[in-house]
């Protein structure tokens, strides 16, 4: 979802559902931000379970510091309600102190640890124990049972160890789509996942994109990330800004997804770096040919 971009309403966003719910994608994914004009994660988590029948709902990521986990697991398990049970909820610690302030939050718990503990707050939540001395359990029930499929939304290995215990696999992100680097943190992911026992983690990455000729797709890059990295110094951004993401034509998208497929990942969550709707027109003739 194009959240990120200025000026959204809801027939933008609507459009934007129903498009990718009816195209060749797996998952409809969204980040969250506290001191931004992005929609509200949570707020938009029941549009899109109303707007859309077939994809995953993927939060890429939600920040759980930021929220009351007992409110976040009843936020979340009506959203799994609502979409019948097509809810995955990636988790991160997030990466600015601003977003903890704004929501009221220390940002002492900006620590992988303080994720897993509001992690097994809301798994208690969503298994129907009480987490209080109230008459019946928080709910309502999830559909899925144990709770939605939890990722672990990070690029450092010592986070994806750490969350072996609880999460399925990986929604992590790649600036420069270094897929040598990205496949070491899947092996650590691999790894990881073997030690504690458990299935194969699922493994999925993302990287913003913009399709169409070279020239102006990589500007329409530079310009989002202008906007959305608001707390780095602008010439920093100007600096990272070529190498940043991807940018290019139909056929290049197309090598570049393969790419990713020969080193393992699942899943390519791509980053909107525009809200025009021609982007995911565009985008779904290339996995179509996948």
């Amino acid at each position: 979802m194009p959240v990120m971009e200025p000026d959204l309403d809801a027939k933008t966003l609507r459009t934007w559902a129903e498009v990718v719910d009816d195209g060749p994608f797996s998952a409809l994914c969204w980040g969250e931000r506290v001191a931004f004009d992005n929609p509200d994660s949570l707020t938009l988590l029941g549009a899109l379970a109303a707007w859309t029948d077939r994809v995953r709902l993927v939060t890429t990521v939600i920040v759980p510091q930021l929220h009351n986990p007992v409110a976040l697991a009843k936020a979340l398990a009506t959203g799994d309600l609502i979409s019948g049970g097509r809810l995955t909820v990636g988790l991160g610690v997030g990466g600015r102190h601003e977003d903890y302030h704004a929501a009221g939050a220390d940002p002492a718990t900006q620590t992988i640890r303080a994720m897993s503990e509001r992690v097994a707050v809301m798994q208690r939540v969503w298994a129907r124990e009480k987490v209080t001395d109230s008459v019946l359990p928080v709910g309502p029930p999830p559909v899925q049972a144990g709770g939605p499929e939890l990722l672990v939304g990070t690029i450092g290995p010592k986070t994806v160890r750490s969350a072996a215990g609880w999460a399925a696999g990986l929604a992590g992100t790649t600036l420069d789509l270094d897929l040598d680097k990205q496949n070491e943190l899947f092996d650590v992911a691999r790894t990881a996942w073997a030690d504690a026992g458990k299935p194969k983690p699922h493994l999925a990455t993302s990287f913003w994109f913009a399709i169409g000729e070279p020239q102006a797709a990589r500007a329409q890059v530079h310009r989002h990330l202008l906007r959305y990295m608001n707390w780095i110094p602008a010439e920093f951004v100007d600096a990272i800004a070529p190498t940043t993401g991807w940018s290019g034509s139909p056929d290049e998208l197309l090598e570049t997804l393969r790419r990713f497929a020969e080193i393992g990942t699942d899943e390519v969550h791509l980053i909107p770096t525009s809200d025009d709707i021609e982007q995911v027109h565009r985008v779904a003739e290339v996995v179509a040919a996948l």
